[in-house]
C-alpha cells in the first residue's frame, strides 16, 4: 500500500498552511467558500483519508468497515447478501459496525471513490467481488486498509481470502466422471472473473487426469467480460452433463433444457456451485459445491481488523475448502447402462 497522503502535503501542493486545510477539511469557519472547495478538490485528487480511525478512539465509539460490491455483481445478490449477513454477524462480535456500498458502473470505470470513503465513514475497506484494477489503485492510493474477499488480483500485495474454487470444481468434475459421464462441458466465461477462471482450470484439470477431451462447443459463455448475463446458446450435439459456474447459470440451464424437451438429469446431468437459493429452487434441486460462507467472513473480518492495530504485517491469502452437496440433478449412467 502506498504512503499515507497528510494535511501537510495539501498545504504544500497549494501553497496554504496546515492550518487552512484542517479548517477547510473539517467544515470549520475562517476559510472561503471558493478556497475550501478547492482545497478539498485537491485532497481527493491526492487520495486524502481524514483520519476517522483517530476521531473514532479519542470518542471511545466503534469503527465503521466499508464493504464494497461492483453493481456487476447485483446478478449475484443472492449469494453475496449471504456473504455480508455474515460479515455483518461477525462484526457484531467485536462491536464493528459494516457498511454496505454499491459501486456503479459509471463509478467503476471514472474511478469515483465510494461515498463511504469521500465522507470519512469507514477506516477499512473489504472488496467482496472483483473490481477494475483501476479502481482498486485508487482506493489503494488513500492509504486506508483494505482486504480482497472472493477474488485475487495478484497485482496488489494485500490480504486475500477465497474459496478453493479450483479445487471445488475439479472435484465435482470427478464426481460427474464417477457416474459414467465422458462427455462434460463447462458454462461460464473464463475472463469474467478470477472465480469463474478458476473453476474453469479445476473442470479442465479433472478431465485432463482421466484423458477425456474437451469439445469446445461445450465450452459455452453465461456472460460478457463486463459481468453482464448473455442467453446461453446450446450447440445440437449435447454432452451428457455440464459443469455450471454457479448455482443461477446451473438452474437457467436446467429451464431451458426443460423448454427444449430435453430431460434433466436423465438426458443431460447439471451440477453448479455456491449452494445457495437457486439450488433449491430448481427442479431437480441441483447437485453442488457449497462455499464455507462463514469461515471465509470469519477470516475476512479478522484480517481487517489485524490492519487497524498493524498496517506492516505481512499480507497473506487464505484458500477455504467447500464441499459437494448431492442433490438430484445428476444421472448415473453407469448404474443405468
Amino acid at each position: 500500500m502506498r504512503k499515507n497522503i497528510t494535511m501537510k502535503d495539501i498545504a504544500t501542493e497549494l501553497g496554504v498552511s496546515t492550518v487552512t486545510v484542517s479548517k477547510a477539511l473539517s467544515g470549520k469557519e475562517g476559510v472561503s467558500d471558493e478556497l475550501r472547495t478547492l482545497i478539498k478538490h485537491k485532497a481527493e485528487e491526492m487520495g486524502y483519508r481524514y483520519n476517522a480511525l483517530g476521531k473514532s478512539m479519542r470518542e471511545g465509539k466503534n469503527y465503521n468497515i466499508g464493504i464494497l460490491i461492483a453493481e456487476q455483481f447485483m446478478h449475484e445478490i443472492a449469494f453475496y447478501s449471504k456473504i455480508y449477513q455474515a460479515l455483518i454477524k461477525e462484526m457484531m462480535r467485536f462491536d464493528y459496525f459494516g457498511i454496505l456500498e454499491i459501486i456503479s458502473g459509471h463509478e467503476e470505470k471514472k474511478c469515483l471513490l465510494p461515498n463511504i470513503l469521500k465522507n470519512n465513514k469507514v477506516d477499512g475497506i473489504i472488496l467482496l467481488g472483483q473490481l477494475h484494477r483501476d479502481y482498486i489503485i485508487k482506493i489503494d492510493n488513500t492509504g486506508i486498509p483494505y482486504i480482497f474477499l472472493d477474488f485475487v488480483d495478484d497485482a496488489f500485495n494485500v490480504d486475500t481470502i477465497i474459496s478453493d474454487n479450483v479445487y471445488g470444481s475439479y472435484e465435482i468434475t470427478k464426481y460427474l466422471i464417477s457416474k459414467g459421464h465422458s462427455e462434460i462441458g463447462f458454462i461460464g466465461n473464463q475472463l469474467a472473473t478470477t472465480s469463474i477462471t478458476d473453476r474453469y482450470l479445476g473442470f479442465y484439470k479433472a478431465m485432463l487426469e482421466h484423458k477425456l477431451s474437451i469439445r469446445q462447443e461445450w465450452i459455452i459463455n453465461d456472460r460478457d467480460e463486463e459481468g453482464n448475463f448473455i442467453d446461453l446458446k446450446l450447440p445440437e450435439d449435447l454432452p451428457t452433463a455440464f459443469v455450471c459456474n454457479c448455482d443461477k447459470i446451473a438452474y437457467e440451464l436446467i429451464l431451458l433444457l426443460k423448454r427444449m424437451n430435453i430431460r434433466v438429469p436423465e438426458d443431460v446431468s447439471v451440477v453448479g456451485y455456491d449452494n445457495y437459493i437457486f439450488a433449491t429452487l430448481s427442479d431437480p434441486q441441483i447437485t453442488t459445491v457449497e462455499v464455507n460462507v462463514e469461515a471465509m467472513s470469519e477470516m475476512a473480518v479478522d484480517s481487517i481488523i489485524r490492519r487497524f492495530t498493524n498496517s506492516s504485517i505481512e499480507s497473506s491469502r487464505k484458500i477455504i475448502s467447500g464441499r459437494i452437496i448431492i442433490r438430484d440433478s445428476v444421472y448415473n449412467l453407469i448404474d443405468n447402462r
